[in-house]
């Protein structure tokens, strides 16, 4: 573990506020890192879930032998789970990874700024929403940042550490070091929408979604040239479907309706009509793509 600074705590003990498709692999990747770990959701089935998912994560591991059950039981040890919001008091970095909703996020760090020690630390795994936003209302704006992970975390490498002007360049530092400690790969960003990945990438699938609008190409065809033309291992078609419709539509929304006159961002009627219909791509089994059972991508949906 990093030795850090004098104006910033140790890490030790690490909070984890929510257990789903992103918090219970945070909480698992600290974890198998030797961190203390805090877990906490507001509801028990939400918590037994993410334990169940981290279990199941960690069984996968043991049964390849990647892991052994000294260390199975050891990660699990490491883990802690509660309900209760008062437990995360002693935490030096607490990591928020609830659903991407401004409102739910602030009510969280409005109650953690007079739960959590003064120099803890705070840090948001959202994707798309202001990280300056959050800390406004964390009562502690220069120990706050965004920690952007990717899905599924136990494989995805990259993390996004995201400052504001606020964030106080020791707990910056001290941010990037953690990610390392828990062997992801930091990369540094200024609180820009999207951050690095998504301003990048949003805007190239609605390109293509607008290209669909118009008809200038078939679906097929524009992924087959992204793929055969750029080496892109998907086309952004499908990309949008594995993703999910309406992932892609909230974002590329809310960075509509809060940057009206950036010409980048704009919502494609293809796009709106999919969502209004309820194909979603690969989870609902139908978008640009019919999909089967899994990952199993079909023939362009007519």
């Amino acid at each position: 573990m990093s030795t850090l600074s004098p104006a910033v705590p140790k890490f030790e003990t690490v909070g984890c506020i929510g257990l789903g498709l992103m918090g219970h692999g945070i909480a698992q990747a600290a974890a198998q890192s030797d961190f203390k770990v805090i877990a906490f959701e507001q509801e028990q089935r939400f918590l037994d879930s993410g334990r169940s998912r981290i279990e199941g994560s960690l069984g996968k591991m043991l049964k390849r032998e990647k892991i052994s059950q000294e260390k199975y039981d050891q990660i699990m040890g490491n883990i802690t789970y509660s309900t209760n919001m008062d437990d995360l008091k002693d935490t030096d970095l607490v990591v928020e990874a609830v659903i991407e909703n401004m409102d739910l996020k602030k009510d969280i760090y409005g109650s953690l700024g007079s739960i959590c020690k003064p120099e803890a630390i705070f840090a948001s795994n959202t994707s798309s929403l202001s990280i300056t936003d959050m800390a406004n209302v964390s009562g502690r704006p220069e120990r706050f940042v965004g920690v952007h992970f990717f899905n599924p975390v136990q494989m995805m490498k990259l993390v996004e550490v995201i400052r504001t002007e606020h964030t106080h360049p020791d707990v910056f530092d001290a941010s990037k070091a953690w990610v390392g400690d828990i062997n992801k790969i930091a990369v540094s960003c200024n609180d820009t929408p999207g951050f690095i990945v998504n301003r990048l990438l949003v805007p190239f699938l609605t390109q293509a979604l607008l290209m669909v609008d118009r008809n200038d190409a078939s679906i097929k065809d524009i992924d087959i040239s992204m793929q055969l033309g750029a080496g892109h291992p998907m086309g952004p078609l499908h990309l949008a479907d594995f993703i999910g419709l309406d992932t892609i539509n909230n974002i590329i929304t809310g960075w509509v309706e809060e940057f009206p006159n950036e010409p980048a961002f704009v919502v494609p009627k293809c796009l709106s009509d999919k969502i209004e219909a309820g194909d979603l791509g690969r989870k609902t089994g139908k978008g640009f793509y019919h999909w089967g059972g899994g990952d199993k991508r079909g023939d362009p949906v007519e």
